[in-house]
């Protein structure tokens, strides 16, 4: 289904330039842009994925990863193909670097709304590729989620201009962000991007008022030292906040990064103590199944709050009123 583009400009001699994400592609007539999802036709842009769903599950909330809001709930979790970045390490090349839309579902919002209420869902996940690139979908659907009661979620690269995120900001309620690497050699080296508009757009999200997750994939040799570990962590510290949830994956090798080792879990450990210690409450470690930093502890009194197993959370020991049930400390989890 061909659907006019949001977030674009139209330019002399029937080009475009669209200003959805932060390559802002000039694209010329019959062409497409960076994402290839994404088309100039006779000066007017359209959007090639507008009802195209290559993928949709029932997850627990955990698996995103989000840990702070409805931990313990489903997420009904949907996805298309293409991206606006081509990481080397991708985990879902198989959707993200492709450009054909045989084969896949065709959806409306109001059926995936239907559906994400039937899976008895708290909240609707964009996912498994990059949400920017299907712009005009989510935000029906977010709308459409939001009149129905179930929190909306963005599962992210952060890529996206300040326009257009605040474009659909009044339709999202979570903006879990991965920062691949607090370099901008890393970015333009490994994902054919920047760093500096993903902590720009962040930075917006966190004052536009939503719940704020970080994930941040340690790869060896690349982004794994502990210089730019205290660097992020001093950022986050800094400009979304110390309660901010910030988790440490590991890596597994991957699509053109077959031959990179995974990374050692005292790595991750490493991390986990530099970020600790720059004054963040909340570190975790992910992609480590029952790790005992994937459950969260209370900053007062150090008793596990929440604990999780590859199940999601199994245990809460949080109040009603967001406190800690054994020294009453507030907690900021979204319940």
């Amino acid at each position: 289904m061909l659907k006019e583009a949001l977030i674009y400009n139209k330019l002399k001699n029937k080009k475009v330039q669209c200003n959805l994400c932060n390559h802002t592609c000039i694209i010329n007539n019959g062409k497409k842009g960076f994402c290839k999802v994404r088309e100039n036709k006779n000066g007017i842009l359209y959007t090639l994925i507008y009802n195209i769903v290559s993928c949709k599950s029932v997850d627990k909330i955990e698996k995103k990863p989000i840990f702070h809001f409805y931990p313990g709930s489903l997420s009904y979790s949907i996805g298309t193909i293409g991206c606006n970045f081509r990481c080397k390490h991708c985990q879902n090349f198989t959707i993200s670097q492709i450009e054909s839309i045989n084969h896949y579902y065709t959806e409306t919002p109001e059926n995936i709304i239907k559906n994400a209420l039937k899976s008895n869902s708290k909240s609707i996940s964009f996912t498994y590729n990059e949400p920017t690139i299907w712009h005009e979908f989510t935000k029906d659907c977010a709308k459409l989620a939001k009149k129905n009661g179930l929190a909306t979620i963005y599962v992210t690269n952060g890529y996206m201009t300040l326009d257009a995120l605040k474009d659909i900001a009044p339709y999202l309620d979570v903006f879990r962000v991965d920062i691949k690497a607090f370099s901008e050699k890393f970015y333009k080296k490994i994902a054919s991007a920047k760093l500096s508009p993903v902590l720009e757009s962040t930075k917006l999200a966190k004052e536009l008022g939503m719940h704020i997750e970080i994930v941040y994939l340690i790869i060896p040799t690349h982004n794994d030292s502990d210089y730019e570990i205290e660097m992020l962590s001093e950022w986050i510290y800094n400009n979304i906040g110390l309660n901010t949830p910030l988790h440490f994956t590991r890596f597994y090798p991957c699509y053109e990064m077959k031959t990179v080792m995974p990374t050692p879990i005292k790595t991750l450990e490493k991390a986990h103590e530099i970020a600790i210690n720059k004054g963040l409450q909340f570190v975790y470690v992910g992609n480590v199944p029952n790790h005992p930093y994937e459950n969260t502890f209370c900053p007062e009194c150090n008793a596990v709050l929440i604990k999780r197993s590859v199940y999601g959370a199994i245990e809460i020991n949080i109040t009603e009123n967001g406190e800690c049930v054994y020294c009453k400390r507030k907690i900021p989890i979204i319940l």
